[in-house]
């Protein structure tokens, strides 16, 4: 068993509580267990349908903190769309058999350009790592056939850089001078620019979470450079120190050792030292109580550290003989 290269079995832990979407899927994914369809079980607990409460008729969800970015055309109510849907699908099953993922799907779509990219959570600029993310979400929701994520696909693959892995180009100025750039036209990467880590494991996720692109050569070369990069600072300064790699997260936002992970399982990736080393990390740095910590908050009710070591598990299980 998996469990006995851990110091403590984590899944006594995970079951106990309140937390019935964590108990279910910690009974499917991590026992085996021929549990109740998620369906409405999931759907109809407090957490979801107070986020469903607070969902717009056009699908979105509002921004409540500080707007800085307004004036520069930055659109709040996409990244609280998809901050939303991210607690909705990954925690609770939701898919685009409710009508409310619909109402979002149709919202986000709506921000996706002739281009092909969504954007506009930097204002007019670029966003391959946002874009990867959002991506991913929807493709997790029921609609990796739909031909907008087709056409995601393509925008991503043609915004690589040379040597196959994914820039913010936005980077490439410095952070006081980004409002001044802002609404001209998107700026283009840099293609001799080496690859940014963080951005690429955003990226990744919406490859990792399809079954026909996240086995495309481009997206396996791209795992393949992540994989090399692990435990290293990123060149560049947005969450530049090593330190992001072990601050983890569940629902996933940023790149971590543990998003990186769960992408090279879902593409495939078979066990080499590489991954080992990651595996090693984790499970030398497991808690006393058999759980892995968090370094931000979770929803509301939940349990964030059960969260997270739900999915470390979910990779352990699967490498570990």
């Amino acid at each position: 068993m998996w469990t006995d290269q851990l110091k403590i079995n984590p899944i006594p832990t995970l079951l106990d509580g309140e937390d019935k979407a964590l108990q279910y899927f910690t009974e499917r994914d991590l026992l085996g267990l021929e549990v109740e369809t998620a369906g409405e079980a999931l759907w109809e607990l407090k957490a979801p349908v107070e986020i469903l409460r607070r969902q717009r008729m056009d699908g979105a969800w509002v921004y409540r903190g500080n707007r800085p970015g307004d004036e520069f055309g930055e659109n709040y109510e996409l990244l609280e769309t998809w901050k939303n849907l991210r607690f909705l699908v990954e925690m609770y099953g939701f898919d685009r058999r409710h009508a409310a993922i619909q109402r979002a799907a149709d919202f986000i779509f709506a921000c996706q350009t002739r281009e092909g990219d969504i954007r506009g959570i930097l204002a007019n600029q670029y966003m391959p790592y946002y874009m990867g993310t959002i991506m991913e979400i929807l493709i997790k929701a029921g609609y990796g056939e739909d031909e907008r994520i087709h056409k995601g696909f393509q925008w991503l693959l043609d915004m690589r850089q040379a040597d196959g892995g994914w820039i913010i180009p936005l980077q490439l100025y410095k952070i006081q001078e980004f409002y001044r750039v802002y609404n001209r036209a998107p700026i283009p990467p840099e293609k001799n620019k080496p690859f940014s880590h963080m951005a690429s494991g955003m990226v990744i996720r919406a490859f990792a979470a399809h079954a026909e692109y996240g086995r495309r050569p481009e997206a396996q070369h791209a795992g393949r450079l992540l994989k090399g990069r692990m435990f290293q600072a990123d060149v560049y300064t947005s969450r530049q120190a090593i330190a992001y790699w072990y601050k983890l997260q569940f629902p996933f936002w940023w790149t971590s050792l543990l998003t990186v992970l769960d992408s090279l399982m879902r593409m495939d990736f078979i066990l080499d030292d590489e991954i080992r080393q990651g595996l090693d990390w984790f499970i030398q740095n497991q808690d006393h109580d058999g759980t892995w910590h968090t370094s931000y908050g979770g929803l509301k009710g939940t349990r964030p550290t059960g969260w997270v070591t739900l999915a470390v598990c979910r990779i352990l299980k699967h490498y570990l003989p």
